[in-house]
Parts: structure tokens; C-alpha cells; sequence
């Protein structure tokens, strides 16, 4: 036979192996040698040792998915004890491996002790090997169910922390301007690919409800929306929120963890703030992205993941890349389109818009009925807004909780000497100009009295209307003598 019909077997019976490990724990050479030859024509990796203090170690070194396990070491020959004893710590390590017990001194009670203390069954020696390969067998299906219970569970618990971190997706992404209309017809186009897309613009534009809305025009739309906030990862859990990471990889891994990359696997993921990710860190997203692959922080075994990416940055990247501080090819990977959202002092005409769906939207959660005046409506077009729709939706709800009559007072939305406000001269000449006043004690007990007001001094519901506690409210009117 030839060398390359050699090689062509190999490899047909390598792939014929069900993958997974096997580990063997018996301090008896000719069991292990056996057992090993008999497994390893059926599975893609037997493991051997003949000593049970390497089990941890196996563990954390290797995805093991079944041990066969000697129930009887040197301390005693016919017991078991031993093997219960190791029973219980592999149990206790990881709970999804699945094990078979095994002892020449084999009775049912034994057994039975044997399946209560957590073993899938339990094998005499000397064994059949159909028996041996049969009970393997039912062993694998055991891990691989618990396996895939274990997956989701974890996928579960890092979905609802994500979803609880994000805050949930609230708003509509709203715009009726040209400029908004152009970004809306970019994001027709590219949600229907798989183009990595990065979203650019000030603070408060709103760049994550735009990344919202291109996962739901996606196809992906029926998978998971994860996102990140880049700024808010500490550089030494950046691989563990990203890659996910094993129990006992770090002090503080008391379990493991699923990654956002692997919650994101055939939906979106959002990075936000992507401008402040370090040098070393931009590497190991890169590679990540390049090879679609992902390995837990402690893990061995790499992850495959398809996703797609959605970034987002109030910084000019390219001017990163020109003072070194963002890798070129990074931003090659990312910005395969590029979407700018513009400020909203760029179209001052969405503002009445946004103040209706904002309004419409706290009187609804505050349970109250307020219209806007049309002259106030021209001073919040006029305002400039340096915080953008975030500021404008945080003034809204602002003014919601605090305006005593059926208008909204603006005064609480917009500081009254801070906005533009048409004044005249003597000569009835135009004398409009803006004050500053942003001095933010100022500000804040101007709140405070305009609170305590509104609720007739009862200071319980001026502080949860404020979202302060009574202490903290307490120390609020002391300070400013209230």
C-alpha cells in the first residue's frame, strides 16, 4: 500500500473518533495500558494516570468529559472509600464531567453507594469490553447533555448580566432631517450584510440606539444584541468580559463564564468606546476577529463565534492611528462602513420631535399630563444642546417631575440665564446673548428648592423624585441652608 493511501486511512479513522477525552485513574499499569488501547480506537483523546492527586490538575489543564475511576487505591484494597473520596472532589471540580467507577471487589450495594454519590455507573473488574465500550458510550451522552445544560445556563446568566448592565434598549432612534434621513438610508443598505460597521459622533448622539437599530434591520435580528461599554473594562478583565473565562482561572473566577463574544454567537456585538481600548488589548481583539475564534481566559480550547461587530467612538480614530494610540489595521477591520451621527445643534428641526417622544414617554412613566408652549419650544430649538439627545431626554424627564402646572416648565429643562432669551434696549434693539452659568451648585439647588416646591415640602418624595436618599436629601438642605 502506497505511503499516501497510508496516510488517507489515518486520517478517515482519525475522523471517524468521537471527539472528547477519556481519563483513566488506576494505580494497576496493565488496567491503564487496556483500557487505553481499547478507547482510543473509539475516541479522539485517552488520557492515563495512575496516580488520583493528578486529577485537578487534568481538569484544569484538559476539557475532560468522562473518567473512568479505580474505586481502590494503597490506603485501602476492598472498601471503595477512596474511590468516593475522589468521586466527590471530581463532583465538586466540575460538575459536568461524567464518571464511571471501577473495582475488582464489585457488589450491588457498593454500586448503588456508587450512583448516589453521583457516579453515571459502575464497572467490575475484569470487564467486557462491549460492556466497557458501551458504558463509555452512554457516559459521553450523559456529558455532552450536561454539558449543553451547563452552556446554557451560563449563556442564561450572561445574558440577564449583560441586559441588567446595558440597562436594557429603551428609545426609539427618531429623525425626520436630512441629515438624519442620510443615516437612515446607510443603515437600510448595510444591516442587510455581515459588514463590520462603526459608528462615530459626540457623546449623547445616540450611537448605541443607532447600533440597535441596525441588528434589528439585520438578518441577525432574531439572535442576541450584546454590547460592551469599552471605557467601563478594566484592562485586567478585558479577555474575561470579551472571551469568557474558566472556573478557578483568576482569585475571583468562582465559576466559569460565558464571554460576550460567545452571547453574541450568530447575533450582534456592540463595543462602544472602542477609542479607549489599549494597545495590547486592540491585539487580542484583532486576532480575535481575524480568526473568529475565542478561548476562555484559563481555557485550552478555542471557540469558534460568528458575529457581527458594531463599534462605536466619540474619538477621531485616524488621528489615534496618526499619534500611535489605535493600530491601523484595527480600524481597517472595523470601519468597513462608516457611519457618522450628527450633533443635534446640526438639526435643530428633530428637536420638537424628540421633545414630544420624550415627553409623551415620562408623562406616561411619571403619570402626568403636560403640553409644551410654543414660544418655550423655540428657546429649546435655540439651545445648543452640548450633551445631544442624552441631555435633552435627561431634561425632559427632568422638567416631567418637577413642572407644577399643565405646561412644561423649561426653567427646569433649560437653566433660564444659560438659554438664549430675546431681550431689548431702551432703542428696542436685539440685546440676546447667553450667560454662563453652568456652576453646578448653582444648578443643583435651584433643583432641590424647585422639588421641594413641587411636593409642598414633604422631603420624602422631593428625594425620590430627585432619586437622592433622605440622608443624602438631609445634607442637601443643610448645605444650602433650605
Amino acid at each position: 500500500m502506497s505511503e499516501c493511501g497510508t496516510l488517507k486511512e489515518k486520517q478517515s479513522t482519525q475522523d471517524m473518533k468521537q471527539e472528547g477525552t477519556v481519563l483513566i485513574v488506576d494505580d494497576n499499569t496493565d488496567i491503564l495500558i487496556a483500557a487505553k488501547l481499547l478507547l482510543k480506537k473509539h475516541y479522539q483523546q485517552v488520557l492515563t494516570t495512575d496516580n488520583p492527586f493528578d486529577i485537578e490538575a487534568q481538569i484544569n489543564t484538559q476539557q475532560i468529559d468522562v473518567i473512568l475511576l479505580d474505586m481502590n487505591f494503597s490506603q485501602d484494597a476492598i472498601s471503595g472509600k477512596e474511590g468516593f473520596y475522589w468521586l466527590q472532589k471530581i463532583v465538586a471540580q466540575d460538575p459536568s464531567i461524567v464518571v464511571l467507577l471501577m473495582t475488582a471487589y464489585g457488589d450491588i450495594q457498593l454500586a448503588v453507594d456508587a450512583i448516589k454519590a453521583g457516579a453515571a455507573d459502575f464497572i467490575a473488574k475484569p470487564w467486557q469490553n462491549d460492556q466497557l465500550l458501551g458504558a463509555v458510550a452512554a457516559a459521553f451522552a450523559h456529558a455532552k447533555d450536561k454539558q449543553q445544560v451547563g452552556k446554557l445556563t451560563r449563556q442564561t446568566q450572561g445574558l440577564n448580566q449583560a441586559l441588567n448592565q446595558s440597562g436594557g434598549h429603551q428609545f426609539s432612534f427618531l429623525g425626520q432631517s436630512p441629515a438624519m434621513q442620510t443615516v437612515f438610508r446607510t443603515i437600510e443598505r448595510a444591516a442587510q450584510t455581515d459588514a463590520n460597521i462603526l459608528i462615530t459622533g459626540e457623546s449623547g448622539t445616540g450611537k448605541e440606539l443607532a447600533a440597535h437599530a441596525i441588528h434589528q434591520a439585520s438578518m441577525r435580528h432574531h439572535n442576541a444584541f450584546i454590547s460592551l461599554d469599552m471605557g467601563a473594562v478594566s484592562e485586567s478583565l478585558f479577555e474575561s468580559e470579551l472571551f469568557g473565562h474558566k472556573k478557578g482561572a483568576f482569585t475571583d473566577a468562582k465559576s466559569d463564564k460565558v464571554g460576550r463574544f460567545e452571547l453574541a454567537h450568530q447575533g450582534s456585538l456592540f463595543l462602544d468606546e472602542l477609542g479607549n481600548l489599549p494597545l495590547a488589548q486592540q491585539a487580542t481583539l484583532l486576532a480575535a476577529l481575524q480568526n473568529r475564534q475565542v478561548t476562555p481566559v484559563g481555557g485550552s480550547k478555542a471557540i469558534s463565534v460568528d458575529i457581527r461587530l458594531i463599534c462605536a467612538t466619540n474619538d477621531n480614530l485616524q488621528q489615534a492611528v496618526d499619534e500611535g494610540r489605535f493600530r491601523q489595521d484595527l480600524l481597517y477591520r472595523i470601519n468597513t462602513i462608516e457611519i457618522r451621527l450628527p450633533p443635534l445643534r446640526e438639526r435643530a428641526e428633530d428637536i420638537p420631535l424628540l421633545v414630544d417622544y420624550y415627553l409623551a414617554h415620562f408623562c406616561q412613566k411619571y403619570k402626568r399630563q403636560l403640553e409644551v408652549n410654543p414660544m418655550d419650544m423655540q428657546s429649546l430649538q435655540a439651545y445648543p444642546w452640548p450633551g445631544n439627545v442624552r441631555e435633552l431626554a435627561h431634561a425632559i424627564e427632568r422638567a416631567v417631575i418637577l413642572s407644577e402646572s399643565e405646561y412644561l416648565d423649561i426653567s427646569t429643562v433649560i437653566n433660564t440665564a444659560a438659554r438664549p432669551s430675546p431681550s431689548t434696549d431702551s432703542k428696542g434693539r436685539d440685546n440676546t446673548q447667553i450667560t454662563d452659568t453652568f456652576n453646578l451648585e448653582e444648578i443643583e439647588q435651584r433643583t432641590v428648592r424647585a422639588a421641594l416646591k413641587h411636593y409642598q415640602g414633604n422631603v420624602s418624595s422631593a428625594a425620590k423624585a430627585l432619586g437622592l436618599t433622605r440622608g443624602a436629601m438631609y445634607r442637601r438642605l443643610d448645605k444650602y441652608n433650605l
